[in-house]
């Protein structure tokens, strides 16, 4: 399967680095470039790639409203955005985040890390740069958004228990160990949640987690602990609470 990417950048220069980059995977295949936000927007609109790597500074439009624009896009469902910048600060990447980004990389990311970060993403899967992800999560938490829980209700105990462990870092392995379920089922859960929750992916899936308050930071700054929202579940696989108790950590 081959991956179809957009380039969003204002320095043809780097635009044309990162094509050269990610053309060597000979799975990914960037399909247009643009050299700013309002041209990001109509090119994601005509072509519907798969990928969008977006700068955050251009001219006009720039690369957080640019993200904004094609994440609200009901046509451009299946469209993740990585904002891709040389700054690494936590207004940035919150602001990318709450836009509806799918990942956050430095223009440092190695260049097999770079396209590992197209396949990641375009597979639904959710990508922080490890150095911004403790802050990121440790800030959303801290910020709980007033009436936020209800967009959980309609999930049932179990699948807010596997959305706590999304939140804290785990992957679908990792919870299916914690749960003593099969890594499908596990997968089954959180694809359930996202839809249930409206959210685009599992990044965004982390943020409404803390935001509605189901995951939050003890004042050490490790331990999270969770509320349980949600009705009793009917699936056969031991839903209901778990003696688990998740950590968080600094990996995505």
């Amino acid at each position: 399967m081959t991956v179809s990417v957009l380039l969003a950048d204002d320095q043809a220069l780097v635009r044309a680095g990162f094509a050269s980059l990610l053309r060597r995977g000979r799975d990914i295949d960037v399909v247009a470039e643009a050299g700013t936000g309002d041209e990001a927007v109509r090119a994601a609109r005509q072509l519907r790639p798969d990928v969008v790597l977006m700068d955050i500074r251009m001219p006009g439009l720039d690369g957080i409203a640019a993200t904004a624009r094609i994440c609200a896009d009901p046509a451009l469902g299946g469209t993740r955005v990585i904002v891709l910048t040389t700054f690494e600060t936590d207004d940035h990447v919150f602001a990318a985040l709450r836009a509806g980004a799918s990942g956050f990389l430095t223009k440092e990311v190695e260049p097999e890390e770079l396209r590992r970060a197209v396949r990641v993403v375009a597979a639904g899967e959710a990508l922080l740069s490890p150095s911004v992800t403790a802050r990121v999560v440790t800030e959303f938490a801290r910020r709980p958004v007033p009436g936020g829980g209800r967009r959980l209700e309609p999930l049932t105990a179990r699948e807010a228990e596997v959305v706590r462990l999304v939140a804290s870092g785990l992957s679908n392995e990792e919870i299916a160990r914690a749960l003593f379920i099969s890594p499908l089922t596990a997968k089954t859960h959180v694809t359930r949640a996202i839809a249930k929750t409206g959210v685009r992916d599992r990044v965004q899936l982390v943020i409404l987690a803390y935001e509605a308050g189901l995951v939050t930071v003890r004042g050490d700054g490790g331990d999270v602990r969770a509320a349980r929202p949600g009705r009793s579940d009917d699936s056969p696989d031991r839903g209901g609470d778990s003696p688990y108790r998740a950590t968080a950590t600094p990996d995505p």
